[in-house]
């Protein structure tokens, strides 16, 4: 490990993963598989529990705005466990000098985007630092959803087999560019904006209508490609995806092949994959589209067997390539 943090340490890919374990599962202790939401059981019920921070930059984008992005981004953590999400908790670092109008703004979009995703703020708290010691504001998300016990297996995916499909529930990458564009001030010939949404009432549709959701996950930090990759070892088996099955945005395709990026390792706010049986997949996919948020949902590959843990991409033009996890970072402070 470097002997010091860098960016490429906050990527979410192989280096982010390295630091969790060797720093904070060694001494925390945290139990395997590391999920989006931790797993409580008590004598009362059964809870998942999840925290998050937001550092994007730049605070505003088209789409949305880093309060969006948190309320969003702690939902979706939840639910993408299996659980219905409830209570929410907001902490603020504010930078000296930050406008009273921006903050109103960001807080009310926050309250907005509560109530839309049937979620309360019920707690937080708030600090201001001198001006330079904080880029503008930092939020910090935590939140609290009910789980029922017959769904605790979704986080884990402890019940993946080879033949299983995976399914995403729209295009890859708009999230990050829309961030890119904002932050470096670019004039794009069509307007490419964030996916940030809350998905929890489009998973609620799918789990309510199919018993047969075996693991979800929301694309984020390291976008698709990380969050394959984490499936893989997580279940100790490989994954095949066609590449012409992943949705992608022709802009979002264009501006990815002139910048360099990859969209498969985009960052995404408003994207999941599920996986679920090959005969529950369509049933799955007709779910999904008949919603807002999944009307572009795609089968976009399965689960194979392979010891090597292995993500192999099934490229247009025939050939194969593995899809590995990244080690650094394309764009730093993201979500």
């Amino acid at each position: 490990m470097d002997e010091i943090i860098t960016l490429n340490q906050g990527s979410g890919g192989r280096l982010t993963h390295q630091l969790i374990e060797d720093v904070f599962r060694k001494y925390f202790g945290m139990p395997e598989p590391l999920t989006d939401s931790a797993i409580i059981t008590e004598a009362g019920g059964t809870i998942a529990f999840t925290t998050d921070s937001y550092v994007v930059d730049p605070i505003f984008f088209p789409g949305g705005n880093i309060g969006k992005l948190a309320v969003c981004g702690t939902v979706n953590d939840l639910a993408v466990s299996g659980a219905v999400p409830k209570y929410l908790s907001a902490a603020f670092i504010i930078e000296e000098g930050l406008p009273l109008k921006d903050l109103l703004t960001i807080v009310q979009t926050m309250a907005t985007e509560a109530k839309k995703a049937g979620v309360k703020i019920i707690t937080g708290d708030t600090k201001v630092v001198e001006k330079g010691k904080c880029d503008r504001l930092f939020i910090t998300t935590s939140g609290t959803g009910i789980l029922d016990p017959s769904r605790e297996h979704i986080s884990s995916g402890k019940n993946i087999k080879p033949g299983d499909r995976i399914i995403i529930n729209g295009p890859v990458g708009n999230h990050a560019l829309a961030v890119l564009g904002a932050r470096n001030k670019l004039s794009f010939s069509t307007s490419i904006t964030s996916d940030c949404s809350s998905l929890n009432e489009l998973i609620n549709k799918v789990m309510m209508k199919s018993t047969g959701i075996l693991f979800m996950r929301d694309l984020t930090r390291g976008g698709l490609a990380t969050v394959l990759n984490e499936l893989a070892g997580i279940i100790k088996l490989g994954i095949m995806v066609d590449e012409d099955s992943v949705p992608v945005d022709e802009p979002v395709r264009g501006l990815c092949e002139m910048l360099g990026f990859d969209p498969l390792y985009l960052a995404n706010e408003g994207k999941l994959v599920i996986v679920t049986g090959s005969s529950e997949a369509q049933k799955v996919l007709d779910i999904m589209r008949s919603d807002t948020l999944g009307k572009q949902a795609a089968i976009i590959g399965e689960v194979v067997p392979d010891k090597r843990n292995l993500v192999t991409l099934h490229t247009s033009i025939g050939g194969k390539r593995i899809l590995d996890m990244p080690s650094g970072t394309q764009l730093p402070r993201i979500c």
